[in-house]
């Protein structure tokens, strides 16, 4: 832990570090802003709540599913610190439009926003991973890995909590205002020009993205680690998704517990990021994947379980920050969503170091990128089956079940890429 806080003293991680930490605070910030906003004071249908906040999820991921082979393709040929200058400029336009589309307020243009967000996010994604081996000794990769994982986290947690206690005014001056941060530190990030300059450059989105993903997939180790990184996430999306509704309408408590309850599943994840460095030393393995997805899947049960059981006190009213930590079930539920979060930490961050050293230096961003398509893909169906099932009436409390099977999924590919390099 000590060695990887040290990269926080050096030019060569800290604007990379600092530039993602503006960017996942500012997409959280306002994506948070502008779910609470619809989920509280728009509309008053659960359905409806789940339906929309899956296609604001939709929306965010469909750039990776599309632009991820443009974008790959663009780090492993251009200069690295380029484009994170040009998107970051990209950004302080997006925040305008996001908000002006919550001081209106008007649904299209946030959702317009989002969908930006998605593309920025999608140029930017290789990059903070691709650059890390090209600017890092080998044994400060992982390292390096779990200090971005655990930042955006902490970012998020971040925003995420702050989005529950200000206005729509307020959130628009701080969404802009670290946008320009954001663009100020990624101007600080050291050159990263392309390792090899052979490469041709593929405008066809389609075709690209078919050879990118059939370029890595077939390497057994990539092939595992990105089926088991996109169950995981299809998972994370699929709980971002229902937990508004679900403090709404299960547990009957109002915006601020809903910011509480996502704050808690990022500072959650951030804990098991770093968690994981410790428990491996340093050393790209798998070993303590299967048995951490699996935890989480008691996680998920309990939290179930607890979700199903709850009583308010009082019907007809929701309950403050206060009166919710009051209910005798709330830590219980707390330390559920807790553990959640902190196994679900321990099992992504490995694959995600296996993602950036099992190929040369000048393909990580190609894989990343590849990475992100299957990725997207997998959690597009999972917001388009939390869609389908809230429109056939089930609850979102219920469809935690379903994410439980999904988690024992994960944790056979896990195990099976322990067995293949471990």
């Amino acid at each position: 832990m000590q060695t990887s806080m040290r990269l926080l003293g050096r030019r060569r991680f800290l604007p990379i570090f600092t530039t993602q930490f503006l960017g996942a605070f500012n997409d959280n910030l306002f994506k948070t802003s502008m779910v609470l906003f619809a989920t509280y004071q728009v509309y008053s249908d659960p359905k409806v709540e789940t339906q929309f906040n899956a296609l604001a999820t939709g929306l965010f991921i469909l750039p990776f599913f599309l632009l991820s082979a443009l974008s790959g393709q663009l780090a492993d040929t251009r200069d690295k610190a380029g484009i994170v200058r040009i998107v970051k400029t990209a950004e302080i336009g997006i925040m305008v439009a996001g908000g002006a589309g919550l001081l209106l307020p008007s649904i299209p243009l946030m959702l317009a926003a989002v969908l930006a967000m998605g593309v920025h996010s999608t140029f930017f994604g290789p990059i903070k991973y691709a650059i890390l081996p090209q600017h890092l000794e080998p044994d400060e990769v992982l390292g390096g890995t779990g200090l971005v994982e655990a930042g955006t986290y902490i970012s998020i947690l971040a925003g995420t909590i702050l989005a529950g206690f200000i206005s729509p005014k307020e959130a628009t001056m701080i969404v802009l205002g670290v946008a320009l941060l954001g663009w100020f530190a990624g101007r600080q990030v050291p050159p990263a020009p392309p390792l090899h300059e052979e490469h041709t450059f593929d405008w066809h989105i389609v075709r690209a993205s078919v050879r990118l993903v059939n370029a890595t997939m077939h390497i057994p180790r990539l092939f595992l680690a990105i089926c088991a990184i996109s169950f995981f996430w299809t998972i994370g999306a699929v709980l971002i998704i229902e937990f508004p509704p679900l403090v709404k309408n299960v547990l009957t408590s109002d915006q601020q517990v809903a910011s509480l309850f996502l704050a808690v599943f990022s500072v959650g994840v951030a804990i098991g990021s770093v968690a994981i460095n410790r428990l491996l030393k340093g050393q790209v393995s798998a070993r303590y994947a299967p048995g951490s997805v699996i935890a989480m899947a008691g996680f998920i049960l309990l939290l179930y379980a607890v979700a199903r059981s709850w009583i308010g006190d009082h019907p007809g009213q929701l309950y403050d920050i206060h009166e919710f930590v009051r209910h005798p079930s709330a830590l219980v539920l707390l330390i559920a969503l807790l553990g959640v979060a902190v196994t679900g930490g321990m099992f992504v961050v490995p694959l995600y170091a296996f993602l950036t050293t099992t190929v040369d230096k000048d393909q990580t961003a190609r894989t990343v990128a590849a990475n992100n398509i299957v990725n997207s893909g997998a959690m597009v169906v999972g917001s388009l089956l939390a869609f389908t099932l809230s429109a056939l009436g089930v609850l979102a409390v219920d469809q935690l079940l379903m994410v439980t099977g999904m988690c024992f999924v994960s944790a056979w590919l896990a195990w099976k890429l322990h067995l293949a390099c471990d």
